[in-house]
């Protein structure tokens, strides 16, 4: 199924091809670079490395929503992302804000923001309005439970239908709210709240996501479930995170939201290189 154009603020993003979010966390506390970008000039000096690496979107978030991961408040979060977002509004790659909390997102849309990139699917008292009231593409994700315990016991009757589900109830209501359809991005949410079971059934069945009428993302850098699968520790998972991303863009992930944007540009392209026959 052919997808419009995804419409991010002042930006078109094409769907033709597999877009990579370049994953900028302003955090003490992620998974997998906790504190390495929480001063600014670091935060700023990785995000535009990513973007000579090849990165179409920056992914800027300033709360850890890893499993186990204690909130954080609204001044916390607020004071980490708005000064790299405010030092990249020139940068001319279009930047994203990974946040649960309507405040923020209103901040980062009022300094330039073009998307925003929702573990909470917009579910938050106020976030659905402050996003329908701009002009900036959402994206937003299944998550059963919260980052501080959706890992204790995740259970689903079928998870590939029932994630399905809620996307598109999601997708649903914000188009009721006045949120046009080629702003939204469905994110099935691997790692939050799933088992290894629950993750390589949404990846074995990312088609199925792909032909709902909306864009999908996939998160899958560095993920837990590279362990649970290999026995591979967060700085030994680059191989499986960039082989698992390239099968989730064969299978139709329109967006891949990654760590190491160098190395999953490279493998996309020599994949499309392969795909193209001869002229």
């Amino acid at each position: 199924m052919a997808l419009t154009p995804i419409t991010a603020g002042n930006y078109v993003l094409p769907t033709g091809r597999p877009l990579v979010m370049g994953i900028v966390n302003v955090t003490p506390d992620s998974f997998s670079d906790g504190g390495r970008y929480l001063d600014c000039d670091a935060a700023v000096a990785h995000a535009l490395r990513l973007i000579d690496d090849g990165a179409d979107i920056l992914d800027i978030g300033g709360e850890s929503t890893r499993p186990g991961a204690v909130p954080a408040s609204f001044e916390e979060e607020l004071a980490r992302v708005m000064p790299v977002i405010e030092a990249l509004g020139s940068c001319g790659t279009p930047l994203s804000i990974d946040t649960q909390k309507p405040e923020v997102m209103a901040e980062a849309i009022r300094a330039g923001v073009s998307m925003v990139n929702d573990v909470n699917a917009l579910r938050a008292t106020g976030a659905v309005e402050v996003c329908a009231g701009s002009r900036v593409a959402i994206c937003l994700m299944h998550m059963q439970g919260a980052p501080d315990s959706m890992q204790t016991s995740p259970a689903y009757v079928d998870v590939v239908a029932e994630v399905k589900a809620f996307l598109l109830q999601r997708a649903a209501a914000c188009v009721s709210a006045g949120i046009d359809q080629n702003r939204i991005v469905l994110d099935p949410g691997i790692g939050f709240g799933k088992s290894l079971d629950h993750n390589l059934a949404l990846l074995r069945a990312m088609q199925q996501f792909a032909t709902s009428g909306f864009p999908i993302m996939v998160g899958i850098s560095r993920k837990s479930m590279f362990n649970a699968l290999l026995g591979r520790t967060a700085d030994d998972r680059l191989v499986p995170s960039v082989v698992a991303g390239l099968l989730a863009a064969q299978r139709g992930a329109a967006i891949l939201r990654v760590h190491d944007v160098r190395e999953t540009c490279d493998a996309v392209r020599v994949w499309q290189a392969l795909a193209t026959p001869n002229s």
